[in-house]
């Protein structure tokens, strides 16, 4: 059951739990010290946005996602324990006990009742949202990587590395698991389909994460050498394949009419695919190898986060380091970064934005996972708009 710990684990730096006078002041320097500046030209940003501070993993953050009403925030981590929080204030409702293992990714189901989380500990679990009870166990060959629901919210698939060598006779896999009977009991699934992945010990390039694809009839799937390939979710036959970045693929995610996908990748970019043709419609370049990147549901703006690699986090500062989320144009003008938000101390490793573009979280390589909600300022700036050129006479 979902262990209801009292709302002082949640650790916020919102100023309305100021006191007066003197007090308050004192306070609030304090806080000073934690805010996040979102930095952009010098007419842009004039005011601060002061994250909430959620405090409850142990362990470096390796997931983050809302749920599709935005209300809810579900954090995975290396500690093991899915986390929910409320996304208005930052408290932790509380945690999905439990994997024995980092808990690599998760993924909720459109209506909010499910949940679906993939562990080092070769399960993948589907968890009743409210009750916070198991209500499957799926046992794998290797650690669960990626697990993602499909827009019924009762079919998922998982994907699974490679354990041992060749000769132990685990492979990666992808495997398709679905309600039994579809839209029966919650705790009824079966295994619909399964298919053999690319295996790293037999010279093979490794997958990095699957996905599926709108409406259900095709698997992307991403690459270590930064290939994308699109498969048949009924036989697994390749129908396309897509040379995306010249480095691993680390985050893949949807536009809110699912029309466009964004890719990053470690080779310091992040590139946005048309579903329909598959052609590249705009790189954005960074200056760090990025671990994530979503899409603005309401403004034509993407986010993206990373930074540099965790083993070496230790010798380098924050500032050295490039720990902070960095904010571009959709598709004008070419040089499209107009602001950063900083304060994580390691490289953030997920992002997620609300379903209303009013609020993003980032998960960091320190434990930490940084709500923040957007200011005035950001809510109401007009994007760019190139002038319309004069027509030839």
């Amino acid at each position: 059951a979902i262990d209801k710990s009292p709302p002082a684990v949640v650790k916020t730096t919102r100023l309305s739990s100021c006191g007066t006078g003197v007090a308050q002041q004192r306070l609030a320097n304090a806080l000073s010290q934690r805010k996040l500046l979102l930095v952009s030209s010098p007419a842009a940003f004039k005011s601060t946005m002061r994250p909430i501070l959620l405090k409850g993993h142990e362990r470096s953050i390796t997931c983050v996602v809302y749920n599709r009403d935005g209300d809810l925030i579900f954090t995975a981590a290396k500690d093991g324990r899915p986390t929910l929080w409320l996304s208005e204030d930052g408290q932790r409702v509380g945690t999905y006990e439990v994997h024995n293992g980092a808990v690599w990714h998760l993924d909720v189901s459109w209506d909010s009742k499910l949940l679906v989380s993939g562990s080092a500990d070769m399960h993948a679990k589907i968890w009743d949202v409210e009750a916070g009870t198991e209500l499957a166990t799926f046992e794998h060959t290797g650690p669960v990587r990626s697990c993602h629901f499909d827009e019924s919210g009762r079919r998922f698939l998982a994907m699974c590395d490679a354990f041992g060598g060749l000769d132990q006779n685990r492979p990666p896999l992808v495997t398709i698991y679905e309600n039994e009977p579809m839209w029966g009991e919650l705790g009824s699934w079966r295994r619909a389909a399964q298919f053999r992945l690319p295996h790293p010990e037999a010279g093979e390039v490794k997958c990095q994460l699957v996905r599926w694809l709108p409406m259900g009839k095709q698997i992307l799937c991403a690459f270590e050498d930064g290939m994308m390939k699109i498969m048949d979710s009924l036989s697994f036959s390749e129908l396309s394949v897509i040379e995306a970045h010249d480095n691993k693929i680390q985050s893949l995610s949807f536009n809110f009419h699912q029309t466009f996908v964004l890719s990053a990748s470690a080779d310091q970019t992040a590139k946005m695919w048309d579903l329909e043709t598959w052609e590249c419609v705009k790189t954005y370049k960074s200056d760090r190898p990025l671990n994530a990147a979503v899409f603005s549901p309401n403004k034509e703006h993407i986010l993206v986060g990373g930074g540099q690699d965790a083993m070496s986090v230790t010798t380098t500062s924050g500032r050295q380091g490039k720990f902070d989320t960095q904010f571009f144009h959709l598709a004008y003008p070419d040089d499209g970064e107009f602001g950063r938000v900083k304060g994580h101390f390691g490289p953030i490793n997920a992002l997620a934005i609300s379903p209303d573009g009013k609020s993003f979280c980032s998960g960091a390589e320190d434990g930490y996972i940084r709500l923040h909600h957007f200011d005035a300022d950001y809510l109401d700036m007009k994007d760019p708009v190139p002038e319309d050129e004069p027509t030839a006479e």
